[in-house]
């Protein structure tokens, strides 16, 4: 590819990047319409598509592009995590878990996509995969609250309330402020 095609595609792939973090995901869009049109072979492009169509609702339209990113570059994480989510988005479940297993087996280091498959498992009611995975993300990550939130909430539907009591507490200690920690702390009896 000549160099000003590849300077014309990186410009794209910044704008584009650029109006996605703003939420202007039109104007993404058609700069990622832009650089696929000049490099149909970059699958940035097409993730960093996907996004977009996935923050607008759009959830096939951002699978389709997840697969043409995965098509092209296999053994990059996050088109499987962002798969997953726009699968999790339409109660896709069993995609959505394979997905974020694929992006674990590439990257198993990241905190977030053990807490996105687990909170899929739980959305399928397999509580006990739901806190494995939880407890593998405060393994990677001890210092994120949503995820004692959610395996506290977890252990409370399975009626462990010691579990999920000293959960919520550990949400308070890293944000004194989280309502939700609050409120599952009353439901338990315990007042914050």
């Amino acid at each position: 590819m000549p160099e000003s095609v590849q300077e014309a595609v990186r410009t794209h792939l910044d704008h584009g990047k650029a109006c996605l973090d703003k939420g202007k995901y039109d104007d993404a869009i058609a700069d990622y319409d832009k650089a696929i049109a000049l490099a149909p072979n970059v699958a940035t492009a097409y993730t960093n598509r996907g996004v977009a169509y996935g923050r607008k609702g759009a959830f096939d339209r951002a699978i389709a592009d997840y697969n043409k990113a995965i098509a092209l570059a296999p053994n990059v994480a996050t088109a499987y995590t962002n798969r997953g989510i726009a699968y999790g988005k339409k109660g896709a479940f069993d995609c959505a878990i394979a997905d974020y297993t694929k992006a674990i087996a590439l990257d198993p280091n990241d905190a977030t996509v053990y807490t996105i498959r687990g909170d899929a498992y739980g959305m399928k009611s397999d509580t006990d995969r739901a806190i494995a995975d939880f407890d593998k993300a405060i393994a990677l990550d001890p210092n994120v609250a949503v995820v004692y939130t959610i395996r506290g909430i977890s252990y409370e539907s399975k009626g462990e309330v010691d579990r999920a009591i000293a959960d919520f507490n550990k949400v308070l200690e890293i944000d004194p402020s989280d309502q939700v920690a609050k409120e599952g702390l009353k439901r338990l009896g315990v007042m914050p």
